[in-house]
């Protein structure tokens, strides 16, 4: 049997998603992009100029990669987990239930606004780092996919996220507390080879090392885990949350109840 999509309904998600983005663009785009070019003007210039270069990278341009990534994660989840939330909190969920829509369609059109916002969001920060820090980008296509691949991983895991919490305050709980300290201690400004032997090791179970490793090597070719392994980790990741929503959907986990 051929899959068909309700293209429509698919539109119809997106396109309300992506209004609500611009109608808070300056919470949405502005505050994370002056966040952001906060840490380029601290440790970028005023602190990177003072520092060694790291694997023939400048400091300053060795962070880009990472706090690009602490945006695009934290954005993503953020997006994704609100997007689904407010109609649970509304109780507009159960029209959309009610509708011919699939979970398919449901996840494409939540997950694709989040990504898209995601994704436009790091092309911007990138912009304005060019602003601070001159940097190349050795492999383009390569920082894209990564880009992408690492905005629907955790778009879906943002909208896991949003379906689990059942109040305002549990959507900050896991960005807050799991994702930002995990993504500063994932190499983000500095390469995991300047730690002891030992912690290099405990290191390695941080999933965002894998992540920030994978799109520091589509920038400067350089990276503290082999790229192909970056690559198939993120995709590991993404399966894991396609798993947990197609259960989510299967069950009524905290939708229909």
């Amino acid at each position: 049997m051929s899959l068909s999509l309700n293209v429509h309904a698919i539109q119809a998600i997106y396109r309300f998603e992506m209004a609500r983005w611009f109608r808070t663009l300056a919470q949405s785009v502005i505050s994370p992009v002056l966040s952001t070019s906060l840490y380029f003007v601290v440790f970028g210039s005023a602190i990177g100029s003072r520092m060694a270069s790291i694997d023939g990278v400048s400091y300053g341009a060795f962070i880009v990669p990472g706090l690009v990534m602490l945006s695009l994660l934290s954005e993503s989840i953020s997006n994704a987990s609100f997007g689904i939330y407010m109609p649970k909190w509304a109780g507009t969920i159960y029209e959309l239930l009610s509708a011919p829509v699939s979970w398919v369609e449901t996840v494409i059109g939540y997950v694709g606004a989040a990504t898209t916002k995601s994704v436009l969001l790091g092309l911007l920060i990138l912009a304005t780092a060019r602003l601070f820090v001159p940097f190349e980008i050795a492999h383009p296509v390569w920082m894209l996919a990564f880009l992408v691949l690492t905005a629907v991983t955790f778009s879906l895991f943002g909208f896991l996220i949003g379906i689990w919490a059942d109040d305002f305050q549990k959507l900050q709980i896991v960005p807050s507390l799991i994702v930002t300290p995990l993504t500063f201690l994932g190499g983000s400004f500095y390469s995991i080879s300047m730690l002891p032997p030992i912690w290099q090791k405990i290191t390695l179970f941080n999933p965002v090392v894998y992540l920030v490793s994978g799109f520091r090597w589509s920038f400067y070719g350089v990276s503290d885990v082999a790229v192909g392994i970056s690559f198939a980790a993120t995709l590991g990741f993404m399966a894991l949350c396609l798993a947990a929503v197609w259960w989510v959907f299967r069950t009524g986990y905290r939708i229909k109840v």
